[in-house]
């Protein structure tokens, strides 16, 4: 029997859905490697929601509704907002190989789809092969596909994708194959807003190029959330940290999207600031009077612009203002 995997909704409204994980066939190209790109689950991982809206729309396509055209999901939300991490651990959750393929302005067609290369022949001589690109080397087998940066990528970049993305649902690749849309692959993409931010080489998608997929987007998490993420992986950490990182993570993100100039932030205080950086410095400081404040100086700021520097200040004065004083862990 196929092994299941349960999505809850964590809202409370949805009922659960359950979904078989894929396989793997043996026969599957690059099989060891696929194997070893199947992503493990994040025991810290907490699904705001977007697991269970991927599990919906996967369990749409896997209905065998007559005429449904499989859809691609593109994740957007601002940097630090755990898009990728979604989309990898519902790879995990499924068991797919994961291929995260970043589409920077750098990266031509030829690298992400392939070209014929010169090789020796073993006799003196050269001969010519093809060799396959990351993307086509992904849609050879069972693998969830992470086209991230979307609207970074160059125009031609996104035209060789446009038959991939719609009902055609294939690649064409030079040497006259046809490369189909398998079953067992699903296609993703996370983009940045495109708006006034310092975000360097994202533009705004082709309109063609973006009707080929469903967009979603991923918001800063609510206090709540960042304090259940905070304890599930440091369960030990002591509350009035959590409590106090919490909010100046809701405070700070607030500003960043604010319309008043006059309070406004450039630079949000991203998941890894609050799960990697902050905890970090908190260790790192601990035997000192005020480790948050220490924590918040020379692990958060460092990241953000000078001219941020001020608010980020007024944040942490209204929020906390002094730090605790009992140990962090």
């Amino acid at each position: 029997m196929p092994e299941k995997v349960t999505f809850e909704d964590p809202s409370g409204e949805g009922a659960p859905i359950v979904l078989e994980r894929f396989d793997v066939p043996k026969d599957s190209a690059e099989h060891e490697l696929r194997l070893r790109k199947i992503p493990e689950p994040d025991p810290h991982y907490v699904d705001l929601g977007m697991l269970y809206r991927f599990a919906q729309l996967e369990q749409a396509r896997m209905s065998g509704a007559e005429g449904l055209v499989p859809l691609h999901v593109a994740v957007r939300g601002h940097m630090g907002t755990g898009k990728d991490h979604d989309i990898e651990q519902f790879g995990a959750a499924m068991g797919l190989p994961y291929f995260r393929i970043p589409l920077t302005g750098e990266v031509r067609d030829v690298t992400l789809i392939g070209s014929t290369r010169l090789h020796g022949d073993g006799k003196g001589g050269t001969e010519s092969r093809w060799e396959d690109g990351d993307i086509t080397r992904a849609l050879r087998g069972p693998a969830l596909l992470n086209l991230s940066e979307l609207n970074a990528a160059g125009a031609e970049t996104l035209f060789a994708l446009h038959g991939l993305l719609d009902r055609y649902s294939s690649l064409d690749l030079p040497t006259g194959e046809t490369v189909r849309l398998r079953d067992d692959v699903r296609i993703f993409g996370t983009m940045n807003p495109t708006d006034l931010r310092d975000y360097a080489g994202t533009q705004t998608l082709n309109k063609a190029f973006a009707d080929r997929w469903v967009i979603w987007e991923k918001s800063f998490p609510a206090g709540e959330q960042v304090e259940t993420m905070l304890t599930r992986r440091y369960p030990h950490l002591n509350t009035e940290y959590v409590v106090a990182i919490a909010r100046l993570a809701v405070e700070v993100n607030a500003s960043f999207e604010a319309q008043d100039s006059g309070v406004r932030v450039e630079t949000p205080l991203s998941l890894r600031s609050v799960l990697d950086r902050i905890p970090t410095g908190l260790l790192v400081y601990a035997d000192r009077p005020d480790p948050l404040r220490l924590a918040w100086e020379e692990y958060v700021l460092p990241h953000v612009d000078p001219f941020d520097r001020d608010q980020y200040e007024t944040v942490w004065n209204a929020v906390v203002r002094k730090g605790p004083t009992v140990r962090p862990f």
